[in-house]
């Protein structure tokens, strides 16, 4: 059985690890974890008995396969500089952060190296992951990786160039979608005798109606308005509003993301080369 590290053990690691081990994706034995605060890595340790806390990188590297790097981008060269002679050609590199690239992460490591970016709804065993693979991933191996993630997810191979825009809409799109719902939410409360309670009750579980209408391919998106919107209707009405108001709300999300994608690319080329300078 493959033996699996994770580096890194906060809000993403944490949904990671608890994702494959509610889908016996990974066993509880298979799992060695780290975490700088040592108690985060403990408590999920005492939740899922056999799960191993390694107290040091260099014995978490040396014993894993696959290790799954779930640190901040910055601070994940520091940790691939110090630790690369143990990251050898039999290993696995995993790093879910979207700046740091495959071709970089490969010339700092002998390993193989993969990019494997999760979403919050990895959680429930549902939703896209997007995976990148480095040069050194042979088809066993892309195989054995692809039949791993799909245990929890959706996995979609894609390229370098697309990155950004699918981790906005794979992975901080639960987060902008549950946003835009409680705004809808308030706007009910605010408007109508409705409560908060018995519109969050309806929205919630409008929302989780929806997700089964996809799942089950009986309606696309566009398809699906099209059921609900009865010429002259109050739906139609509705949707006026939202093509007015929205306008290119979207297009500047999208546009400052990429922004921030650039600004956060420049800093990790920058800190590799201080790291390569040894200043």
């Amino acid at each position: 059985m493959r033996k699996i590290g994770f580096i890194g053990t906060g809000s993403m690691g944490r949904i990671l690890i608890e994702a494959i081990l509610e889908s016996k994706a990974a066993l509880p034995s298979q799992l060695t974890i780290h975490n700088r605060t040592m108690e985060k890595a403990c408590v999920i340790a005492e939740q899922y008995k056999g799960v191993t806390v390694s107290a040091g990188l260099r014995q978490l590297i040396q014993k894993c396969d696959w290790i799954f790097l779930c640190v901040k981008p910055l601070q994940m060269i520091p940790i691939l500089e110090e630790y690369n002679e143990e990251l050898t050609g039999n290993k696995t590199l995993i790093s879910i952060t979207s700046p740091l690239s495959i071709s970089q992460l490969e010339s700092m490591v002998t390993c193989r190296a993969v990019r494997f970016v999760p979403s919050i709804v990895n959680r429930a065993g549902q939703g896209a992951s997007l995976v990148t693979y480095g040069s050194k991933i042979d088809k066993v191996h892309k195989k054995e990786m692809d039949d791993f993630f799909t245990t929890f997810s959706a996995p979609l191979e894609i390229d370098e160039a697309i990155t950004r825009v699918s981790s906005d809409l794979a992975s901080c799109g639960p987060a902008f979608i549950s946003f835009l719902v409680e705004k809808m939410i308030e706007a009910a409360v605010a408007e109508t005798k409705i409560t908060r309670e018995e519109a969050t009750h309806i929205a919630e579980h409008m929302m989780i109606g929806y997700g089964a209408l996809l799942q089950e391919k009986l309606f696309t998106l566009s398809t699906l308005q099209k059921r609900v919107t009865v010429p002259g209707g109050v739906t139609g009405e509705g949707l006026k509003v939202l093509n007015d108001e929205t306008g290119d709300m979207f297009h500047k999300l999208f546009v400052r993301t990429h922004e921030k994608f650039d600004e956060d690319k420049y800093l990790i080329q920058k800190q590799m080369e201080k790291e390569r300078r040894g200043t």
